[in-house]
């Protein structure tokens, strides 16, 4: 089995600082991370190694620096890195993001690619699924758990707002994954010392099946305008009253908010 984790490193949001006469991101200064959901699909794909020997294949889009997130994942087990850097990359929204990873996948084998449910730096949950669709490939998002028949169907567990589905997806296929799915295993010292011995392969626009229109700055429909830190609410009140009592105090709180 030929396995794709398409990992992102982004700043580690505990850190994070807004500059208030811009209102963007501070990042100098600001540790990064290997997205945290990335990490989970990272760890179901280890398992599925050792389960299945599967091949590991770990992708990223970034500027030089994502190199310490590829060897990371080397470290805990992964047996190829990618990077793709190249300016004509800069500036990508999730879009020309997913177009990008799409066209190294392209030139890759695979049973099944394994990305995130989101970024911690985005919330859009948008990449992997546009990936699916650039590829032509089933997708099955917010994943729990997934096994494997040693043939060619997954077996998926999919949480969704009211409990959980089970689905069978035959490869190849794309699905997202939530941290919460696998607790990822710590980074090997052995493997530590060998993935820095090993290289990371830099992949340009060269490398990849792609138009160039869908790229970088040129092919992002949306741009952001602004960040902003969310700002903190009171802690409010708590009453404990009979119901009765409870709905009279209900409508006043709403009469002071001039609600109703």
């Amino acid at each position: 089995m030929k396995i794709i984790v398409c990992i992102k490193q982004v700043p580690d949001t505990t850190e994070i600082k807004i500059n208030p006469a811009t209102g963007t991101l501070i990042r100098e200064g600001v540790p990064s991370i290997m997205n945290p959901d990335d990490k989970g699909g990272l760890e179901m794909a280890l398992e599925l190694k050792e389960k299945h020997n599967a091949h590991i294949t770990v992708l990223t889009m970034g500027p030089p620096q994502a190199d310490s997130i590829l060897r990371e994942a080397m470290s805990m087990g992964a047996d190829r890195a990618i990077l793709l850097t190249d300016k004509r990359f800069a500036g990508a929204d999730t879009l020309a993001t997913s177009h990008a990873l799409a066209g190294a996948l392209r030139k890759l084998d695979f049973d099944l690619i394994i990305t995130g449910r989101q970024a911690i730096d985005g919330d859009t949950a948008q990449v992997g699924p546009q990936i699916a669709e650039h590829l032509g490939l089933p997708q099955v998002t917010y994943l729990r758990d997934l096994s494997f028949d040693g043939n060619k169907t997954f077996t998926l567990t999919r949480e969704t707002e009211e409990g959980y589905q089970l689905l069978e997806a035959d490869a190849p296929c794309l699905v997202t994954v939530l941290a919460s799915a696998r607790k990822a295993r710590y980074m090997r010292v052995r493997g530590i010392v060998e993935a820095y011995s090993r290289d990371v392969e830099i992949w340009g626009f060269e490398q990849i099946e792609v138009n160039e229109e869908f790229l970088g700055l040129k092919g992002s429909p949306t741009q952001v305008k602004k960040a902003f830190a969310k700002d903190m609410k009171s802690p409010g009140s708590v009453y404990e009253a009979e119901p009765e009592e409870a709905v009279g105090i209900i409508i006043s709180k709403l009469k002071e908010k001039f609600i109703i």
